[in-house]
């Protein structure tokens, strides 16, 4: 995007845009996206694919934007703003799909980020399943990074997946569908937690010790976020996955208990304590 780069220079500012859904929790879904984006000194715009009435317990309801109005809000702000960078989360319906892979087509986004939700924390479903093949064949690759979990990488792959031998195996499968780079996230195996990279040369590992919090809501959400923010600061992919699970990290490490279940991590965790 030529003309985002010269409003980039002449401001010094950079851009990211997440197309997701709302999560009225605060923890996950835009609202993750937006906060991170912040705490990485990236101003953040969005696109609302749905609402959700959701809290840490579960997912009570879930109310679709119609995709033609999910398109209008992704044209109001790259055709003005501009993003040097892109992700998506929810996105829940063929319709939705089309139309985001579109627009990233008609505004050449190079930096695109697809998380590729399908399944809350709280184990709700929130990608239909029609719209897994159409997300698999039209929008992943547009994808500069994809970042699937165990579930999703499962999903995508029709592989049962339980080790990190299962996890490269995936990556290697997903990156033959013309994605550059392919992060499979092990946070759902014991020990340790180790994210696996591919870019079909090479595999990378990102290991982290596990921390003992159980409250890791919009864990995934903001990992993605944070990718695609580093992206839009210029960093490299290797680059912005390494600094984005040290900003994981500490966010989950410094989250507390926010509602009655799964809390959300906490975002801002580099610039305050809560209760300060």
């Amino acid at each position: 995007m030529i003309e985002n780069e010269r409003v980039r220079e002449r401001s010094g500012m950079y851009k990211a845009l997440t197309i997701a859904g709302s999560d009225s929790g605060g923890g996950a879904g835009i609202q993750a996206d937006l906060k991170t984006f912040a705490a990485l000194k990236v101003y953040g715009t969005c696109a609302i694919t749905a609402v959700t009435a959701q809290n840490t317990v579960g997912v009570e309801g879930i109310f679709e934007l119609p995709a033609e109005f999910v398109g209008r809000q992704i044209d109001a702000v790259l055709k003005d703003i501009g993003a040097d960078a892109a992700k998506t989360g929810m996105l829940s319906s063929v319709a939705i799909i089309e139309v985001v892979a579109a627009k990233v087509q008609e505004y050449g986004v190079k930096k695109l980020v697809v998380d590729p939700v399908m399944v809350a924390k709280s184990g709700d479903y929130l990608l239909a399943k029609e719209a897994r093949r159409v997300l698999k064949e039209k929008l992943l690759p547009l994808a500069l990074v994809i970042t699937p979990n165990l579930d999703e990488a499962g999903t995508l792959t029709g592989r049962n997946i339980d080790s990190e031998e299962g996890m490269v195996e995936a990556a290697k499968a997903l990156h033959d569908l013309g994605v550059p780079y392919v992060l499979v996230k092990g946070g759902h195996l014991s020990g340790a937690a180790t994210d696996i990279l591919y870019d079909g040369r090479e595999i990378r590992r990102f290991t982290a010790p596990r921390l003992d919090n159980r409250h890791t809501h919009g864990t995934g959400c903001t990992l993605s976020a944070a990718i695609t923010a580093f992206l839009a600061r210029g960093l490299a992919v290797a680059e912005a996955v390494a600094a984005a699970k040290e900003y994981i990290q500490l966010a989950i490490g410094r989250a507390l208990g926010v509602g009655r279940g799964c809390g959300p991590v906490h975002h801002l965790a580099s610039y305050y304590s809560w209760g300060e």
